[in-house]
Protein backbone atom coordinates (compact mmCIF):
# COMPACT_ATOMS: atom_id res chain seq x y z
CA UNK A 1 0.00 0.00 0.00
CA UNK A 2 1.26 3.15 -1.08
CA UNK A 3 0.25 6.63 -0.07
CA UNK A 4 1.38 9.61 -1.21
CA UNK A 5 1.08 12.90 1.43
CA UNK A 6 1.88 16.40 -0.17
CA UNK A 7 3.81 18.95 1.54
CA UNK A 8 5.40 22.58 0.54
CA UNK A 9 8.31 22.11 3.06
CA UNK A 10 11.79 21.40 2.30
CA UNK A 11 13.27 18.06 2.61
CA UNK A 12 15.25 19.28 6.11
CA UNK A 13 12.05 20.45 7.55
CA UNK A 14 10.11 17.26 6.38
CA UNK A 15 12.92 15.22 8.45
CA UNK A 16 12.88 17.66 11.26
CA UNK A 17 8.77 17.24 11.76
CA UNK A 18 8.47 13.32 10.74
CA UNK A 19 11.92 12.68 13.74
CA UNK A 20 9.91 15.05 16.06
CA UNK A 21 6.41 13.55 15.53
CA UNK A 22 7.74 9.90 15.32
CA UNK A 23 6.08 8.61 18.27
CA UNK A 24 2.52 10.04 17.31
CA UNK A 25 2.17 7.31 14.98
CA UNK A 26 0.15 5.15 17.17
CA UNK A 27 -2.27 7.66 18.26
CA UNK A 28 -4.27 6.69 15.48
CA UNK A 29 -4.20 2.57 16.50
CA UNK A 30 -7.06 1.52 18.21
CA UNK A 31 -6.30 0.44 21.53
CA UNK A 32 -3.26 2.97 22.07
CA UNK A 33 -1.37 -0.94 23.06
CA UNK A 34 0.76 0.00 19.47
CA UNK A 35 4.60 -0.59 19.64
CA UNK A 36 6.30 1.48 17.18
CA UNK A 37 10.18 1.63 16.10
CA UNK A 38 11.70 3.72 14.13
CA UNK A 39 14.71 4.33 12.49
CA UNK A 40 16.69 6.56 9.43
CA UNK A 41 18.40 4.13 6.95
CA UNK A 42 19.13 7.07 4.64
CA UNK A 43 18.78 10.73 4.83
CA UNK A 44 15.45 10.43 3.06
CA UNK A 45 13.73 7.55 4.44
CA UNK A 46 12.55 6.35 7.38
CA UNK A 47 11.94 2.65 8.60
CA UNK A 48 8.72 1.51 11.07
CA UNK A 49 7.96 -1.15 12.05
CA UNK A 50 4.41 -1.28 13.96
CA UNK A 51 3.63 -3.65 16.35
CA UNK A 52 -0.41 -3.50 17.40
CA UNK A 53 -3.40 -6.17 18.11
CA UNK A 54 -1.03 -9.08 17.66
CA UNK A 55 -0.21 -7.88 14.17
CA UNK A 56 3.32 -6.47 12.87
CA UNK A 57 3.17 -3.76 9.88
CA UNK A 58 6.16 -2.68 8.16
CA UNK A 59 6.91 -0.14 6.36
CA UNK A 60 8.73 3.03 5.20
CA UNK A 61 8.44 6.65 4.74
CA UNK A 62 10.24 8.27 1.84
CA UNK A 63 10.76 11.97 1.76
CA UNK A 64 10.73 13.93 -1.54
CA UNK A 65 10.81 17.39 -2.53
CA UNK A 66 6.51 17.85 -2.96
CA UNK A 67 5.23 14.89 -0.78
CA UNK A 68 6.38 11.72 1.50
CA UNK A 69 5.06 8.87 0.17
CA UNK A 70 3.68 6.01 2.71
CA UNK A 71 4.98 2.27 2.08
CA UNK A 72 3.28 -0.10 4.09
CA UNK A 73 2.91 -3.65 3.86
CA UNK A 74 -0.57 -5.19 5.42
CA UNK A 75 -0.08 -8.76 6.68
CA UNK A 76 -3.29 -10.65 4.49
CA UNK A 77 -5.36 -10.96 7.83
CA UNK A 78 -5.68 -7.22 7.56
CA UNK A 79 -6.39 -7.06 3.88
CA UNK A 80 -9.85 -6.05 4.31
CA UNK A 81 -8.73 -2.97 6.56
CA UNK A 82 -6.68 -1.83 4.09
CA UNK A 83 -9.30 1.22 3.61
CA UNK A 84 -9.42 2.14 6.97
CA UNK A 85 -5.96 2.11 7.76
CA UNK A 86 -4.75 4.21 4.74
CA UNK A 87 -7.48 6.78 5.94
CA UNK A 88 -5.61 7.00 9.35
CA UNK A 89 -1.71 6.69 7.76
CA UNK A 90 -3.43 9.95 5.85
CA UNK A 91 -4.55 11.34 8.47
CA UNK A 92 -1.64 10.97 10.66
CA UNK A 93 0.57 11.56 7.95
CA UNK A 94 -0.65 15.11 7.70
CA UNK A 95 -0.53 15.95 11.71
CA UNK A 96 3.22 14.57 11.81
CA UNK A 97 3.89 17.60 8.86
CA UNK A 98 2.06 20.32 10.63
CA UNK A 99 4.11 22.82 12.56
CA UNK A 100 5.26 22.71 16.63
CA UNK A 101 2.23 24.05 18.62
CA UNK A 102 3.81 26.48 21.27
Amino acid sequence: MDIAIPHDLGREEVRKRLADNSHKIGESIPGGMAQITTNWPSEDRMAMSINAMGQVLQGHIDVEDKQVVVHMLLPPALGFLQPMIEAAIRDQGQRMLEPPRD
